[in-house]
């Protein structure tokens, strides 16, 4: 599979990874067995990053990774996680001494020395103006505790303002065919300034797969279920912020222009491949046959001016109103 660059830090990644939020909790069950055998369709695919964090199963999927890794020594995959979502979101939290002890958690949990890179999760505004926090950060590098730091943001105001600092090498941002905003301001500043993006929820929480009916019922652990609202952390993260009613029509209608062999899903991923800027895309997968699919979708033919045009299309027709405010 095709890689790109974070050249800020000068790593490299698949075009498509692989995002683990589902192999730790929020999505339902996946057992160990499963777990495993995603990442190992993943790594056979092509994949070389996958993304993960601290607060996910409170560590679980970075062990899993680390258990993964340690069976497949021949591998090099890059590894990001993320900090600062475990304790209050208060700007207070995020300093120096926190993000020490956060550290020296993932990288147990990873098994490594060195973070490849560590981002921090979604956190308030005001830490991105904080020159407290990046100098903190500047020293988790000095002392070779991580080899680079990023952030991953909720909305593009926060995106913007990260990439203008100098040593921010990613910024992680929902990006979709129900999310376009970014594509405006925050992809065109973050080529420009050498800052990798890493596009998430690229699925709109499985809303793009065309899979849904406004009668489909989630799990009681699934976010889909319990965070429809914003009820347990930014609604942004469900559905993209997608009224699901209005999700379910807009993704048949998506659905309709996947051209021949492509699925809705992987013409989700392919339209994401192609916006300038983007680094890597995170799908998740709940079983080696989603993630086989998911790394499928970069081989896919250049989609059509025809193709991008209706999507846009649908975008501006369906989505744009009840997102483009907010985030």
């Amino acid at each position: 599979m095709d890689e790109r660059t974070f050249h800020r830090s000068d790593q490299h990644a698949s075009v498509i990874g692989l995002g683990t939020w589902q192999l730790g909790a929020d999505w339902g069950d996946v057992d160990d067995k499963e777990a495993l055998a995603v990442l190992e369709a993943a790594a056979e695919s092509g994949v070389t990053f996958f993304d993960t964090a601290d607060v996910y199963g409170d560590g679980r999927s970075e062990e899993t990774i680390a258990t993964f890794l340690r069976g497949r020594p021949d591998l090099h995959v890059m590894v990001a996680t993320k900090m600062g979502r475990r304790v209050e979101q208060i700007p207070q939290n995020y300093v120096l001494d926190n993000f020490r002890e956060w550290n020296d958690r993932s990288r147990r949990n990873l098994g490594v020395d060195v973070l490849d890179l560590v981002q921090l999760h979604c956190p308030p505004t005001p830490v991105y103006s904080s020159d407290e926090v990046f100098d903190a950060l500047d020293t988790l590098v000095e002392e070779e505790r991580v080899k680079a730091y990023g952030v991953s943001v909720e909305t593009c105001e926060e995106a913007l303002t990260a990439i203008a600092r100098p040593n921010v090498a990613s910024v992680q941002i929902i990006l979709n065919p129900f999310r376009m905003k970014p594509l405006r301001e925050v992809l065109p500043a973050a080529r420009e300034a050498g800052v990798g993006i890493i596009a998430r929820v690229p699925l709109a929480s499985g809303l793009l797969s065309g899979k849904y009916t406004k009668d489909t019922v989630f799990a009681a652990n699934d976010h889909r279920n319990f965070n429809r609202h914003g009820e347990a952390f930014d609604q942004g993260e469900t559905f993209s912020g997608v009224d699901f009613a209005t999700g379910v029509e807009a993704a048949a209608e998506f659905a309709a222009l996947a051209p021949e062999g492509c699925t809705p899903a992987q013409l989700a991923l392919r339209w994401i491949v192609q916006q300038p800027g983007v680094t890597t895309v995170i799908p998740g997968a709940r079983s080696p046959e989603q993630a086989r699919a998911n790394t499928d979708a970069a081989r896919l033919p250049e989609l059509t001016e025809g193709t991008l045009s209706a999507v846009r299309d649908l975008y501006d027709r369906r989505i744009k109103e009840q997102v483009e405010g907010r985030w």
